[in-house]
């Protein structure tokens, strides 16, 4: 029997899901449909019930509903804990059960470019939900050292305090992102200027050798800037197929190798 997955989110035709687990599914030999699901802002709660109501095996949870699912949740990982957002549901035993994939994503996706995340040296651009949902894996892959920097010291100085309980081996600090310099392994960009066209300024005094962008498909002044040095940069794209595969791996129990599916970017 094909068991049926989704993801749910509001817009959600855009999603780019159904195609990577479709092609998960074709290169593992499973057997499984994947859908994207529209919920009302304000039936989210009811329409994830529905799906699982009805058989379904495992949702993907994208905006505006994270935070949502992250407090419907029985059961939450160590990275949604502290994520405090869920992008992968699933039900086990009359509970429901969630977990955060994107930063296990990121991770992975730096592992594919060959950049060392042992005893690395890791700044952060931005103290949103997107950085809080990657520190753990970061930290747990072997960064030895993460700086968070931000407009706003205090949300910067919060997310470590929020974090910090769950990290022990790693570095964590703030500044603010007009204090930016110093030198770093890597540099990883989680504020929504690109997406929003802004331009975020790289100093001079700031020294990286590898430079990540989470967000894909859009213009980027940070890779732009990046690439201007002569650093390795990548957008988000790899990211977002990895975290894909993290949750195929936990529904289907089988892990497809990211470099596989990297030429889907076109």
């Amino acid at each position: 029997m094909t068991r049926q997955f989704a993801v749910v989110g509001n817009p959600i035709e855009h999603s780019r899901s159904p195609e990577l687990h479709h092609a998960f599914a074709k290169a593992t030999g499973i057997d499984l449909n994947y859908s994207n699901r529209l919920a009302p802002l304000d039936g989210f709660a009811a329409n994830i019930q529905e799906f699982f109501n009805q058989g379904g095996t495992g949702l993907n949870v994208t905006v505006p509903f994270k935070e949502q699912a992250y407090q419907l949740c029985d059961v939450l990982t160590p990275r949604a804990q502290v994520a405090r957002a869920v992008n992968t549901l699933w039900q086990q035993d009359g509970k429901l059960y969630g977990d955060n994939t994107d930063g296990q994503g990121l991770v992975d996706a730096l592992n594919a470019l060959g950049w060392k995340l042992e005893q690395a040296n890791v700044l952060i651009l931005g103290a949103g939900g997107a950085t809080r949902g990657v520190m753990l894996p970061l930290a747990q892959a072997g960064a030895s050292q993460i700086v968070v920097a931000n407009r706003t010291l205090s949300r910067a100085q919060q997310l470590v305090e929020d974090v910090q309980p769950f990290i022990t081996t790693t570095t964590l600090s703030a500044i603010r992102l007009d204090q930016l310099s110093g030198q770093f392994d890597l540099i990883i960009n989680a504020t929504s200027a690109s997406l929003s066209g802004e331009a975020l300024q790289l100093p001079p005094e700031l020294h990286f050798q590898q430079a990540y962008e989470m967000a894909y498909g859009k213009p980027s002044s940070f890779l732009d800037q990046a690439a201007q040095r002569g650093v390795p940069i990548s957008d988000g794209f790899s990211m977002l197929v990895g975290q894909a595969i993290e949750a195929f791996s936990i529904w289907n129990g089988v892990k497809p190798a990211l470099e596989d599916f990297l030429s889907l970017k076109s």
